[in-house]
C-alpha cells in the first residue's frame, strides 16, 4: 500500500483523509535502534552529514519521513530506511524522537537580536523550531545547513518557503546562516 503526506492544518494526513496515528514513543525507541549509527539513539547525530532529530516537532518528523517513503524527497539512504516503514512506525518512531526536550545556548556575547531575520519567524533565533512543520537548527553542522539552503536554492529540493528564502541567497550569506545556527549550543534531553 502506498502512502501520501499531506499536510493539513500543521498535522499529517495519509491518503484516504485518515490522519497518522498518535505515535507510541516506547515502540518508536525500539525503531530507533536502526537510525542510531547516523542520528543517535536520543536524535543527537553521530555523523556531520546527518541533522540531529531529538526534541523536533513529531509533525516535521512524520512529513519528511512520508517524504522519503513516498518519494517525495530523496536520499540514497533515507529513502530505503523510511519505505521500510509502516505508518505506524513512522508514527511511533517520530513520537520517540519529539519526546526529547532540547535545550539551546546562544553563544557567550551574542544576543539573540542578531539572528538572521529570514530564519527566526519559523526556526527561531536560538534555532529552536517555533512552528510544527520546520526544523530545529540549533548546533547542526555548518555544512548540513549549507547543504540543505544550497538545495533549497538549485530546486533540488523543493519548499514554498524554503525555496523562495533561498533563491536570493549568495554562498556567503548561506554559510553566514549555516555558521550562526552551528554555533548555537544544543543539549538534547530525555523526557520529565
Amino acid at each position: 500500500m502506498r502512502f501520501v503526506a499531506i499536510t493539513l492544518l500543521g498535522g499529517l494526513m495519509l491518503a484516504g483523509g485518515l490522519p497518522a496515528h498518535g505515535g507510541d514513543p516506547a515502540e518508536g525507541r525500539k525503531i530507533a535502534n536502526m537510525c542510531r549509527t547516523c542520528h543517535g539513539v536520543d536524535g543527537y547525530a553521530a555523523i556531520p552529514i546527518a541533522p540531529h532529530i531529538g526534541g523536533e516537532p513529531k509533525e516535521y518528523l512524520e512529513a519528511q519521513l512520508m517524504a522519503f517513503k513516498t518519494g517525495a524527497r530523496q536520499h540514497e539512504m533515507m529513502s530505503v530506511v523510511a519505505s521500510g516503514l509502516s505508518a505506524q512506525q513512522i508514527s511511533d518512531v517520530s513520537a520517540w524522537y519529539a519526546n526529547h526536550r532540547v535545550v539551546a545556548t546562544l553563544p557567550e556575547g551574542v544576543s539573540a537580536d542578531q539572528a538572521p531575520a529570514a530564519c527566526v519567524s519559523c526556526h527561531g533565533p536560538d534555532g529552536i523550531s517555533v512552528l510544527l512543520d520546520a526544523p530545529n537548527l540549533a548546533g547542526e553542522v555548518n555544512i548540513y545547513i549549507d547543504t540543505q539552503l544550497k538545495a533549497f536554492r538549485s530546486g533540488k529540493r523543493q519548499h514554498e518557503i524554503m525555496t523562495e528564502i533561498s533563491a536570493d541567497l549568495s554562498n556567503e550569506e548561506i554559510r553566514a546562516l549555516a555558521e550562526w545556527y552551528a554555533n548555537v549550543g544544543l543539549e538534547i534531553l530525555p523526557a520529565e
